[in-house]
This record gives structure tokens, C-alpha cells and sequence, in this order.
């Protein structure tokens, strides 16, 4: 890893919130993720079980973690299960965590090799009652292949078809949307490294740049302050392609005159930053971008003065698409009659507002959470309006993430600079 170690006791409060939602007399069961082929005999960079790393910390591949709270032998209350280091492998694939050097990471005292565990295992699932077993229940999925989670619970409930068996997820969903302090401080931190990067971006961007000599300024910077990478595919879209949401090929020219969104965020100890600026790629707005810039920016403003808790993000989002509406009609983009026509269940705004408003951040950029319960202090989101003009080519998104507090919301992105007069002032000094 890249990244300076961080505190096991984030790992262990973590477990100690999801052994207390366990039924008693039960055993949940946690899976690394596969090794996923390329072509030939490559494979793709691996990226662990989410699930798995939120509870232990641990990114190697063939890991397995054992939560049984009521075992009879408190030595095998958590057990982490690892790959048992091989010499060979290790002079091709590099090293292997050792047992002290994962108890170090994950504060788990009792370490079983992946060989041995089905001496262990059977016994801990003959003393239990209701087995928890995981998945990936994001809603955002859209993938069928039959990864690990679900071979491992196929497996088991054909080995063991007496037990009762309970979806870790449910209880996952809740906790991990609810952040602790010390989850917060490493967001902080990848939060800290995205706004090195960004002010190192606004003093490189000029007309005749390319978007991926961009990316290169972006991933470069992050990697020399200790980011593991990127935490999703970066955004870096000049002109018109601004409008396209997940624009990744990152490979036009930037062009005086135009604007370029940039959405991009570092990914430091497995937690996430998500950051969207839209700035002059000749360091000045016009007075049209200015007015639209502006607009976006009071969406993203009256947005973070009503997410707090007590609110849902499905009522959330229909009071910011209101604000839209008003200020849509304001800057020309929409009349009386369109707002006064339009079909309830595809708003007016929509046609230049398309996607939500926020969305949970955490070890997932898209992380769990509810949408339709009401927010509470803890979760972590990101605010992100954006409007997009095809009859101008113009596409514009302001995005901050926010930590939810008691009485309101904290912005973890505050020091990055977002107005006009800030951007303007920083491209100038090029």
C-alpha cells in the first residue's frame, strides 16, 4: 500500500457495530473478492471486497474473515483467514502478509492459513444457529456475473441446508452509511490530497492542452502524495462533452473559450474523495458562463442548507429540482408554460438537470446507504447539481462532499476554492 497505515481501532470499532446487530449463536462469513482475468494469463488489478476492508483493512486477495461473538472458545471469536505465503509465488507476485503483520493492520489476534480452514470451519458452523453470509446489494449494481459471494453462499447452503441463513448486507447498509470519526478523518485525507491536485490543475490548464496531459498533471499528484489512485475513472471534459455524465476518454484538445468539467477525486486508506470544479480553459468566464456558473453554484449552495437530518434524499432531491425550476426560469432555460405543462414524473428542469443531487461517499464512491429513510448525523454525501445546455454545448457541475452533524452538514471540501472570483483569480497567477 501507498498510503501510511491507519488506526486498527477503526477496524475494530467496525466490527464491534455489526457483531452487535448479530442474531445470538450465529457466524457470519466475509469473502475477498476474485481475481478477475484480462486476456492470456493477465489480470486485472485487484481491488478488494469493500465489505471485507471496511471490517479488517485487509486488501489482499484470498482473505476471509470468521465474526462468531458466542463462540465457546473466545480464541475464535474473529478469525481472519489468509493465503499461506509461498516462496515461489512470492518471488513472481512480491510479498505476503504475514500473521503478526495482519494482526498490525487489523487488530484480529487469531490467524488461520485459507488451507486449513475447513478443519475450523465446520465445527464453529455446527455450534451456530443462523449462518450470515454476504452480497453486493448496492442498487446501483448492474453486473451478473457469479462472483465469490455467491458461490461461497451456494456452496454453504448445499453443505449446510439446516441453518438459518441472514444476508449480512441489511446490517452492512446501515452501518456503513453512518461514519465514524475516525472514517471521516481518512475521507479528510483523500479529501486533502484532491485539493492539492486541484489547485495544481488550475495553474496548468490553458487553450491547446490536451484533457489526458490533464489526467496525467491529476494522477501524477495524487500518487506523490501517497493516493493509492484514482478513485474512479477521472472526468476530464472540455466543450460540449461536458455533458456527457461519465465521460472517461479524456483525449480532445481544450479550446479558448470553452469550459472544462473536471470530476475526479483521490482514493487514500480505501476512502474516497469526489470532487467536480467546472472552470475557463483560458483562466476567464464569459459573462453566459459566469450567469449559468453562478446559478449552478446557488443550487449547490441551497442544497447544503437543507441536507441535514430528519430529510430524505427522495424529498431532498424533489425540493432542489423546485429551486431548479425558479432559477431555470431565471436564466432563460425555461418559461412559465414549460413549468406549468409538465409531466410530474419527468419534471421540466430535468431536461437540463439529468442525474441526482447527492449520493453516499465512503470505501464506495457510490456508497450504502438508504435513499428513502430519513438522513441521518454521520452519513457522508456529496452535493453535486449540475445544468447542461445542449443548444449552448455548455455542461456545468459544482460538487463538495459533506459530512451530516447533528444539527446540519460539515463541508469536508470547504478550503477548495468553487467561486468564480476564486477560480478566476487562482488561473490568472499562471
Amino acid at each position: 500500500m501507498k498510503y501510511l497505515p491507519l488506526k486498527a481501532e477503526l477496524f475494530i470499532q467496525n466490527r464491534k457495530r455489526f457483531v452487535e446487530k448479530m442474531d445470538k449463536a450465529a457466524i457470519a462469513i466475509f469473502n475477498s473478492n476474485d481475481e478477475l482475468p484480462t486476456n492470456g494469463d493477465a489480470i486485472h488489478k485487484f481491488k478488494q471486497n469493500a465489505d471485507l476492508v471496511w471490517l479488517t483493512g485487509i486488501e489482499q486477495e484470498d482473505t476471509m474473515l470468521v465474526l462468531f461473538p458466542d463462540n465457546p472458545d473466545p480464541k475464535y471469536r474473529e478469525v481472519l483467514i489468509l493465503t499461506r505465503p509461498n516462496e515461489l509465488k512470492e518471488k513472481w507476485d512480491g510479498h505476503r502478509l504475514r500473521a503478526n503483520e495482519a494482526t498490525t493492520i487489523s487488530a484480529i489476534k487469531t490467524i488461520v492459513w485459507l488451507d486449513l480452514l475447513d478443519g475450523f470451519l465446520q465445527p464453529w458452523i455446527h455450534l451456530s444457529n443462523t449462518i450470515y453470509l454476504n452480497t453486493n446489494e448496492n442498487d446501483r449494481k448492474n453486473n451478473l456475473v457469479p462472483v465469490r459471494d455467491y458461490r461461497f453462499a451456494a456452496m454453504m447452503k448445499e453443505r449446510y441446508p439446516l441453518h438459518q441463513y441472514k444476508r449480512s448486507a441489511v446490517i452492512l447498509k446501515d452501518l456503513r452509511g453512518i461514519k465514524t470519526v475516525m472514517e471521516v478523518e481518512v475521507i479528510q485525507k483523500a479529501v486533502d490530497i484532491t485539493e492539492t491536485t486541484f489547485r495544481r490543475l488550475l495553474t496548468f490548464i490553458k487553450p491547446g492542452v490536451m484533457e489526458y496531459e490533464i489526467e496525467a498533471e491529476l494522477v501524477h499528484s495524487f500518487l506523490s502524495q501517497r493516493a493509492t489512485g484514482e478513485a474512479y475513472g477521472s472526468i476530464l471534459a472540455s466543450g460540449d462533452r461536458a455533458r456527457t455524465l461519465h465521460y472517461v476518454e479524456n483525449n480532445q484538445e481544450c479550446k479558448d473559450g470553452e469550459l472544462i468539467l473536471m470530476d475526479f477525486g483521490a482514493a487514500y486508506g480505501n476512502y474516497n474523495a469526489d470532487l467536480t470544479r467546472t472552470v475557463p480553459v483560458n483562466g476567464k468566464f464569459t459573462k453566459r458562463q459566469k450567469e449559468v456558473y453562478n446559478a449552478c453554484l446557488h443550487l449547490h449552495y441551497y442544497a447544503a442548507g437543507i441536507l441535514k437530518p430528519g430529510i430524505s434524499l427522495l424529498d431532498y432531491t424533489e425540493k432542489v429540482g423546485d429551486e431548479a425550476t425558479s432559477i431555470f426560469q431565471k436564466i432563460g432555460l425555461l418559461k412559465k408554460e414549460d413549468v406549468k405543462n409538465e409531466n410530474p414524473d419527468n419534471r421540466a428542469y430535468k431536461k437540463y438537470l439529468y442525474h441526482g443531487i447527492s449520493h453516499h461517499l465512503g470505501i464506495d464512491v457510490h456508497d450504502l446507504g438508504t435513499k428513502t429513510e430519513p438522513i441521518k448525523a454521520g452519513m457522508v454525501f456529496t452535493i453535486e447539481p449540475g445544468i447542461y445546455i445542449e443548444e449552448e454545448k455548455m455542461g456545468i457541475r459544482i460538487e463538495n462532499n459533506f459530512w451530516i452533524t447533528k444539527n446540519g452538514n460539515k463541508d469536508l471540501m470547504k478550503n477548495i476554492p468553487i467561486t468564480v472570483d476564486e477560480i478566476e483569480t487562482l488561473m490568472k497567477n499562471r
